[in-house]
């Protein structure tokens, strides 16, 4: 059975992107599609690792209300929270309050702040060479790569948080340093043996 939905668009999706109608406009829009800002990768970090343990759909539900939360996660501003910043963050209900993954977001702009050269230089770093073919279905794909474990690590040793290689693959598929969009999908802005690799820094 195929992993592709097509919905009422005539258009073919990856079956989790026609689940809900925000989960559709997240695939349509923004998953797998390249972002190489510092603030933007920030972003996709924090909220992968609030993810941790949830489902995705609700942590894009209160995407809104983490941007302002965390300063449109401007990773300077967030590096200068204070501890009642802390405590603001745990009473808003738009959010989730959890103190582990709050902390963290917090430690991971400070530390984001230090890495030479900025944080989507290292991000990008580990993007792996591009596939000579999309993946075909679901069982096609891992939770985990050798780049992911990579990443992790290095994050780790740099003092971040709640980023380890499940989430950092993650982030990986959701910012196009790996296209996991299926054979067929339409949100094919390119073949995937066509893209780019990015080398190692």
């Amino acid at each position: 059975m195929s992993d592709l939905v097509i919905g009422a668009d005539g258009l073919a999706r990856c079956a989790w992107g026609a689940s809900t109608p925000d989960y559709m406009t997240y695939h349509d829009k923004e998953w797998g599609r390249p972002v190489r800002t510092d603030d933007g990768l920030y972003e996709k970090l924090t909220l992968e690792a609030f993810q941790s343990g949830l489902s995705w759909l609700t942590i894009l539900r209160k995407r809104e209300a983490f941007r302002a939360a965390f300063a449109g996660f401007h990773i300077e501003t967030v590096a200068r929270f204070s501890a009642a910043d802390e405590e603001r963050l745990l009473a808003d209900a738009g959010i989730v309050r959890n103190r582990a993954k709050i902390e963290a977001a917090i430690a991971n702009a400070r530390a984001a702040v230090e890495i030479p050269g900025g944080l989507a230089k290292l991000l990008w770093s580990f993007a792996p060479p591009p596939r000579e073919h999309r993946p075909v279905a679901f069982a096609d794909l891992t939770p985990t790569t050798p780049q992911s474990t990579a990443m992790a690590k290095d994050l780790k040793k740099r003092g971040f948080r709640f980023v380890g290689p499940t989430t950092a693959h993650a982030l990986m598929q959701a910012t196009g340093m790996v296209d996991d969009h299926l054979e067929g999908c339409h949100v094919a802005l390119k073949p995937a043996s066509r893209r780019r690799p990015t080398a190692r820094v």
